[in-house]
Protein backbone atom coordinates (compact mmCIF):
# COMPACT_ATOMS: atom_id res chain seq x y z
CA UNK A 1 0.00 0.00 0.00
CA UNK A 2 1.16 3.11 -1.09
CA UNK A 3 1.84 5.83 1.26
CA UNK A 4 -0.12 8.85 1.29
CA UNK A 5 1.33 12.36 2.61
CA UNK A 6 -2.23 13.56 2.33
CA UNK A 7 -4.02 11.18 4.12
CA UNK A 8 -5.39 12.82 7.28
CA UNK A 9 -3.60 11.64 11.08
CA UNK A 10 -5.03 12.02 14.28
CA UNK A 11 -1.80 12.13 16.26
CA UNK A 12 -2.76 11.06 20.00
CA UNK A 13 0.15 11.69 22.62
CA UNK A 14 0.03 11.32 26.42
CA UNK A 15 1.76 9.58 29.45
CA UNK A 16 1.22 5.74 30.13
CA UNK A 17 -2.05 5.43 32.11
CA UNK A 18 -4.11 8.49 30.07
CA UNK A 19 -6.55 5.75 28.39
CA UNK A 20 -4.58 6.26 24.51
CA UNK A 21 -4.45 2.45 23.47
CA UNK A 22 -8.29 2.39 24.36
CA UNK A 23 -8.66 5.71 22.99
CA UNK A 24 -7.13 5.07 19.32
CA UNK A 25 -8.67 1.85 19.18
CA UNK A 26 -12.03 3.20 19.32
CA UNK A 27 -11.33 6.24 17.06
CA UNK A 28 -10.02 4.10 14.76
CA UNK A 29 -12.49 1.43 14.23
CA UNK A 30 -15.40 4.19 14.35
CA UNK A 31 -13.46 5.92 11.50
CA UNK A 32 -12.46 2.86 9.97
CA UNK A 33 -9.35 4.64 9.84
CA UNK A 34 -5.06 2.65 10.06
CA UNK A 35 -3.85 2.25 13.59
CA UNK A 36 -0.50 3.11 14.30
CA UNK A 37 0.75 1.88 17.87
CA UNK A 38 4.57 3.69 18.02
CA UNK A 39 5.73 2.11 21.44
CA UNK A 40 5.30 -1.34 20.13
CA UNK A 41 7.56 -0.69 17.25
CA UNK A 42 11.24 -1.34 19.17
CA UNK A 43 10.00 -4.54 20.64
CA UNK A 44 8.62 -5.66 17.28
CA UNK A 45 12.32 -4.67 15.81
CA UNK A 46 14.01 -6.82 18.46
CA UNK A 47 11.75 -9.62 17.60
CA UNK A 48 11.54 -9.38 14.08
CA UNK A 49 15.89 -9.31 14.25
CA UNK A 50 16.05 -12.92 16.10
CA UNK A 51 13.61 -14.45 13.55
CA UNK A 52 15.71 -13.27 10.69
CA UNK A 53 18.60 -14.28 12.48
CA UNK A 54 20.25 -10.64 13.09
CA UNK A 55 22.20 -10.40 16.13
CA UNK A 56 21.20 -7.52 18.39
CA UNK A 57 24.77 -6.21 18.42
CA UNK A 58 24.69 -5.77 14.38
CA UNK A 59 23.96 -2.45 13.77
CA UNK A 60 23.18 -2.44 10.34
CA UNK A 61 21.14 -5.24 9.81
CA UNK A 62 19.06 -4.09 12.64
CA UNK A 63 18.18 -0.90 10.91
CA UNK A 64 17.23 -3.00 8.09
CA UNK A 65 15.33 -5.06 10.02
CA UNK A 66 13.38 -2.17 10.99
CA UNK A 67 13.18 -0.27 8.17
CA UNK A 68 11.45 -3.56 6.70
CA UNK A 69 8.53 -4.27 9.42
CA UNK A 70 6.03 -5.77 7.74
CA UNK A 71 3.87 -4.70 10.53
CA UNK A 72 -0.06 -4.43 10.95
CA UNK A 73 -1.92 -2.98 14.01
CA UNK A 74 -6.02 -4.12 14.21
CA UNK A 75 -8.29 -2.49 16.68
CA UNK A 76 -9.99 -5.17 18.90
CA UNK A 77 -12.47 -4.86 22.01
CA UNK A 78 -12.08 -2.56 24.27
CA UNK A 79 -9.83 -3.84 27.14
CA UNK A 80 -7.88 -5.72 25.11
CA UNK A 81 -4.58 -4.87 23.43
CA UNK A 82 -4.25 -3.81 19.78
CA UNK A 83 -3.60 -6.69 18.42
CA UNK A 84 0.16 -6.93 16.55
CA UNK A 85 0.23 -8.57 12.96
CA UNK A 86 4.00 -9.22 12.05
CA UNK A 87 4.91 -11.18 8.69
CA UNK A 88 1.49 -12.50 8.81
CA UNK A 89 1.68 -14.03 11.95
CA UNK A 90 -0.17 -12.77 15.17
CA UNK A 91 2.70 -11.75 17.97
CA UNK A 92 0.79 -9.89 20.17
CA UNK A 93 1.49 -11.83 23.10
CA UNK A 94 5.03 -12.45 22.09
CA UNK A 95 6.34 -8.75 22.28
CA UNK A 96 4.69 -8.48 25.53
CA UNK A 97 7.16 -10.66 27.13
CA UNK A 98 9.83 -9.85 29.52
CA UNK A 99 12.57 -10.80 26.71
CA UNK A 100 11.46 -8.86 24.05
CA UNK A 101 11.03 -5.81 26.06
CA UNK A 102 15.12 -6.46 27.49
CA UNK A 103 15.94 -6.87 23.80
CA UNK A 104 13.86 -3.86 22.84
CA UNK A 105 15.64 -1.71 24.92
CA UNK A 106 19.09 -2.81 23.65
CA UNK A 107 17.36 -1.55 20.46
CA UNK A 108 16.40 1.42 21.30
CA UNK A 109 19.73 3.37 22.03
CA UNK A 110 20.79 2.85 18.33
CA UNK A 111 20.17 6.05 16.98
CA UNK A 112 20.52 4.82 13.38
CA UNK A 113 17.45 2.09 13.91
CA UNK A 114 15.93 5.73 15.57
CA UNK A 115 15.73 7.23 12.42
CA UNK A 116 14.70 4.16 10.32
CA UNK A 117 11.90 3.54 12.65
CA UNK A 118 10.54 7.37 12.54
CA UNK A 119 10.34 6.76 8.64
CA UNK A 120 8.51 3.67 8.81
CA UNK A 121 6.14 5.37 11.30
CA UNK A 122 5.48 8.02 8.78
CA UNK A 123 5.01 4.64 6.49
CA UNK A 124 1.63 4.03 8.39
CA UNK A 125 0.21 7.11 6.85
CA UNK A 126 -2.17 5.62 4.33
CA UNK A 127 -5.79 6.39 2.95
CA UNK A 128 -8.25 7.21 4.17
CA UNK A 129 -6.62 8.08 7.49
CA UNK A 130 -4.02 7.41 10.59
CA UNK A 131 -4.88 7.19 14.61
CA UNK A 132 -1.48 7.23 16.04
CA UNK A 133 -0.61 6.08 18.96
CA UNK A 134 2.25 7.28 21.20
CA UNK A 135 4.71 10.18 23.03
CA UNK A 136 5.99 12.07 19.79
CA UNK A 137 3.27 11.81 17.48
CA UNK A 138 2.05 15.06 17.38
CA UNK A 139 5.81 16.78 18.51
CA UNK A 140 7.83 14.52 16.18
CA UNK A 141 6.65 11.65 14.02
CA UNK A 142 3.55 13.67 12.34
CA UNK A 143 4.15 17.19 13.26
CA UNK A 144 1.45 18.39 10.43
CA UNK A 145 -1.23 16.27 11.69
CA UNK A 146 -4.39 18.25 11.28
CA UNK A 147 -5.62 17.08 14.28
CA UNK A 148 -3.39 16.46 18.01
CA UNK A 149 -4.67 15.19 20.78
CA UNK A 150 -2.27 15.36 24.24
CA UNK A 151 -4.47 12.86 26.48
CA UNK A 152 -3.46 13.17 30.03
CA UNK A 153 -4.94 12.49 33.20
CA UNK A 154 -4.07 12.61 36.82
CA UNK A 155 -0.96 10.42 38.16
CA UNK A 156 -3.17 9.26 40.96
CA UNK A 157 -5.69 8.64 38.60
CA UNK A 158 -3.42 6.68 36.30
CA UNK A 159 -2.24 4.91 39.28
CA UNK A 160 -5.46 3.26 40.36
CA UNK A 161 -6.00 2.03 36.57
CA UNK A 162 -3.27 0.48 36.45
CA UNK A 163 -3.61 -1.14 40.27
CA UNK A 164 -7.31 -2.06 38.82
CA UNK A 165 -5.48 -3.42 35.93
CA UNK A 166 -3.05 -6.00 37.41
CA UNK A 167 -5.38 -6.47 40.46
CA UNK A 168 -8.03 -8.16 37.76
CA UNK A 169 -5.23 -10.52 36.13
CA UNK A 170 -4.30 -11.28 39.60
CA UNK A 171 -1.47 -9.19 40.23
CA UNK A 172 -0.70 -8.61 43.60
CA UNK A 173 0.57 -4.92 43.75
CA UNK A 174 1.19 -2.02 45.37
CA UNK A 175 -0.80 1.34 44.75
CA UNK A 176 1.57 3.67 46.06
CA UNK A 177 4.43 1.93 44.76
CA UNK A 178 2.27 2.38 41.14
CA UNK A 179 2.26 5.96 41.99
CA UNK A 180 5.40 6.70 43.22
CA UNK A 181 7.01 4.26 39.49
CA UNK A 182 4.42 6.88 37.63
CA UNK A 183 5.96 9.89 38.84
CA UNK A 184 9.17 8.66 38.05
CA UNK A 185 8.90 8.01 34.72
CA UNK A 186 6.43 11.01 33.91
CA UNK A 187 9.63 13.18 34.93
CA UNK A 188 12.43 11.03 32.76
CA UNK A 189 9.52 11.06 29.99
CA UNK A 190 9.02 14.93 30.45
CA UNK A 191 12.36 16.02 30.44
CA UNK A 192 14.93 13.68 28.40
CA UNK A 193 16.69 15.37 25.66
CA UNK A 194 14.98 13.92 22.61
CA UNK A 195 11.37 13.90 21.53
CA UNK A 196 10.51 15.04 25.30
CA UNK A 197 6.54 14.17 26.63
CA UNK A 198 4.32 17.34 25.98
CA UNK A 199 2.12 18.50 23.90
CA UNK A 200 2.27 20.32 20.92
CA UNK A 201 2.04 23.90 20.60
CA UNK A 202 -1.51 22.99 18.66
CA UNK A 203 -2.52 19.64 20.63
CA UNK A 204 -6.12 19.92 22.31
CA UNK A 205 -5.16 18.78 25.81
CA UNK A 206 -7.91 16.15 27.15
CA UNK A 207 -7.76 15.63 30.90
CA UNK A 208 -9.61 12.00 31.02
CA UNK A 209 -8.94 12.19 34.88
CA UNK A 210 -13.11 11.10 36.07
CA UNK A 211 -14.34 10.79 33.09
CA UNK A 212 -15.85 7.64 31.25
CA UNK A 213 -14.06 6.38 28.27
CA UNK A 214 -16.81 7.38 26.62
CA UNK A 215 -16.99 10.64 27.26
CA UNK A 216 -13.53 10.68 26.13
CA UNK A 217 -14.36 9.19 22.80
CA UNK A 218 -16.86 12.06 22.75
CA UNK A 219 -14.57 15.16 23.14
CA UNK A 220 -11.64 12.92 20.54
CA UNK A 221 -14.23 12.43 17.29
CA UNK A 222 -15.60 16.23 18.18
CA UNK A 223 -11.58 16.90 17.60
CA UNK A 224 -11.46 14.27 14.89
CA UNK A 225 -14.22 16.51 13.19
CA UNK A 226 -10.89 19.03 12.68
CA UNK A 227 -9.74 16.54 10.28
Amino acid sequence: MMVDRNAPVIAVDGPGGSGKGTITQMLARKLGWHLLDSGALYRLTALAALRQGVSLDDEEGLVRVAAGLDVAFEPTPEGEPVKVILAGQDVTADIRTESTGDNASKVAVIQPVRDALLQRQRDFRQAPGLVADGRDMGTVVFPDAPVKIFLTASAEERARRRYSQLKGAGVDVNIDALLEEIRVRDERDMNRSAAPLKPADDAQVIDSTGLSIEEVLDRCMAAAGQA
